[in-house]
């Protein structure tokens, strides 16, 4: 691959201020020095810097480079280069400014089911593409939809490819893996599963929420909130959806399918005509509940962190 290079990183990067960080990684933002390259000089990117001593198996980071280095789609943050180095892999990536989807909209005060489509149009095009590769997420959830600038029409990018894998013929994934609250009914059934219908189910979610501001399935106990998913037992309560176009709870529910024979594709979303420009511009209620579920949602992010940030010590015999 002609962007892997043993190299150091700072030979053609100035690394810059911290961004994120992760259970192995940090992202800092840097700026290209050099003229030569897959961009011009003084053109700002991000750089995950990847501590090998702390990843349990850098086969799976080789995963996550090679299906980025694949994809190349104006909504899919795009991998540009790579550092190889003794103790870090630095992977130089697109920089996107406009922060999360959803702290977005809490922040913009007005949102239109129009509004909504038009999320729904771009992460659907996304994925589209990634299936026709084969690619498939299997993590999509609000912290990996980004927007591109601080503009209140910019641009979503769908970030994190950390457990996406590419599924070749019958191949079959079995692997329990995503977010609780996102995760489709057939993983959950670890019967093994193909394609990209699992990545569908969780637009579902995320289009649930996108409309009321809470999300579909929310049972605090994991044994309940997965009885809720496997049977796809939510509903479209009132006050809050009262308003809400038939069209837009029909995509609901043709997402939220627990059949992923039956369940719409992306492709098939991307045709529907409230996705196409016919979703009205009603005014979405939500704002109040999506700012207290984003408050809840990193909360426990946290919350883990500390937990597995403890189990660690615990594990290799150093304090917390």
């Amino acid at each position: 691959m002609g962007i892997f290079k043993k190299a150091e990183i700072k030979k053609n990067y100035d690394v810059g201020q911290q961004l994120g960080s992760g259970n192995f990684a940090v992202v800092k933002k840097g700026k290209r020095k050099t003229k030569e390259g897959p961009m011009p000089e003084g053109t700002e990117v991000a750089i995950k810097i990847i501590d090998k001593a702390k990843v349990e198996d850098m086969n799976d980071i080789q995963r996550e480079i090679e299906i980025m280095g694949i994809l190349d789609h104006k909504h899919v943050i795009k991998l540009y280069e790579i550092y190889d180095e003794a103790k870090k892999m630095n992977l130089v990536m697109e920089l996107v400014q406009g922060g999360e989807l959803f702290d977005k909209i809490v922040a913009m005060g007005n949102y239109t089911e129009k509004m909504a489509a038009k999320v729904m149009f771009q992460l659907c095009d996304a994925l589209k593409y990634m299936h026709a590769k084969d690619v498939v997420h299997r993590d999509l959830k609000p912290e990996n939809i980004l927007l591109e600038s601080q503009e209140d029409d910019a641009d979503i990018k769908v970030a994190d490819f950390g457990l996406a894998r590419v599924v070749s013929g019958k191949d079959m994934m079995k692997t329990a893996c995503g977010t609780p609250g996102y995760v489709a009914p057939e993983v959950l059934q670890n019967k093994g599963y193909t394609g990209g219908a699992v990545d569908c189910w969780s637009v579902g979610v995320i289009l649930y929420i996108l409309l009321c501001g809470f999300p579909p399935f929310y049972e605090e106990e994991l044994p309940a909130l997965f009885e809720q998913i496997l049977k796809a037992r939510y509903d479209f309560p009132s006050p809050w959806w009262d308003n809400i176009s038939k069209e837009a709870k029909d995509l609901v529910k043709g997402l939220l399918t627990v059949d992923p024979k039956k369940r719409l594709t992306a492709e098939q979303v991307l045709a529907t005509t409230w996705v196409g420009g016919a979703a009205p511009d009603t005014k979405l209620d939500m704002r109040d509940n999506l700012k207290k579920y984003n408050a809840t949602r990193k909360l426990k992010k946290a919350a883990q962190g500390i937990m597995a940030a403890a189990r660690v010590a615990k594990m290799t015999g150093a304090a917390p």
